[in-house]
């Protein structure tokens, strides 16, 4: 067996392209276009590169980006002020707060301080709590759209073993949600799981975001298996995923690529939260 490839690009693509459609919508009801505000603080190159695709991402997509570029030394209260502006104003659907911050800034603050309803990351305490309440919600970009991969298989993911390797609060524990919603029986492993080959093996949907070069290896793959892989990783200038792609693919049915699987994903997702939240203003009246 050699799995197929899940093109992430492709996927991201078509979404795109609903998108465009939905921001269009909007404005015409609205008589004004959608909104992404993006803050940086500091000069981190791979931030700066991340939100350069962000807005670059708004653009094909047809909703408004509004970057704000902060000195590295910016204060926590002066960083906590832009926020309340931000929220404060209607013309911003989304807010997001690029990631990491310097060190001195009090993340879970920064993230806390973001409106619930233009919290596009999915990162609010009220947002993940609602996420495991199963309620409606604005859900973390990248578990979002590790589902829409599993969704383009068109395999039916209800009654599956699902095996997530890996318990952030960024990708781990919500996509692990997320599987529950789609009625999957989930299994969460982490640095503190004994026999995570004997448990991984048992997956028919295998998501790994643990951020550890090809820790998948073949042996922990159930022939047939969907497998997801969040990790990007760099060595020696190239990227690598958390699985042994050339190993999983000999066995899986289907597989993402690292590049072009998951990572195109992120943003498109996050374009989509951005205009579910514009959407769920002008109903609200807001």
């Amino acid at each position: 067996m050699q799995a197929k490839i899940i093109d992430g690009k492709a996927v991201a693509e078509r979404i795109r392209g609903e998108l465009k459609v939905r921001a269009a919508e909007f404005e015409k009801k609205s008589g004004r276009k959608s909104g992404l505000a993006v803050v940086l603080v500091g000069a981190d190159p791979a931030s700066q590169v991340y939100v350069r695709n962000k807005i670059a991402g708004c653009e094909q997509a047809g909703i408004n980006s509004l970057a704000h570029y902060l000195d590295a030394d910016t204060t926590q209260d002066a960083l906590e002020a832009l926020i309340d502006k931000l929220n404060a104003d209607k013309n911003v659907d989304g807010i997001l707060v690029q990631l990491p911050l310097p060190k001195h800034l009090d993340e879970r603050r920064v993230l806390s301080r973001v409106a619930v309803g233009k919290d596009v990351d999915g990162f609010h305490a009220e947002n993940a709590g609602a996420l495991m309440l199963g309620e409606d919600c604005l859900a973390a970009c990248t578990p979002s759209g590790s589902i829409e991969l599993i969704k383009s298989t068109g395999v039916d993911m209800a009654g599956k073993n699902a095996v997530v390797i890996g318990r952030s609060n960024i990708v781990g524990k919500p996509v692990a949600l997320l599987l529950l919603r789609e009625n999957c029986t989930v299994t969460i492993c982490h640095s503190k799981t004994q026999n995570i080959a004997q448990i991984a093996k048992t997956a028919d949907i295998l998501v790994a975001a643990i951020g550890k070069k090809e820790f998948v290896t073949g042996d922990m793959i159930k022939p047939g298996a969907i497998v997801i892989d969040v990790g990007i990783n760099r060595h020696e200038g190239k990227l690598y995923g958390d699985v042994n792609f050339e190993e999983a693919a000999k066995l899986a049915s289907h597989i993402t690529p690292v590049p072009g699987g998951v990572g195109p994903m992120t943003i498109v997702m996050l374009l989509s939260n951005t205009l579910k939240a514009a959407e769920l203003s002008l109903k609200a009246g807001r």
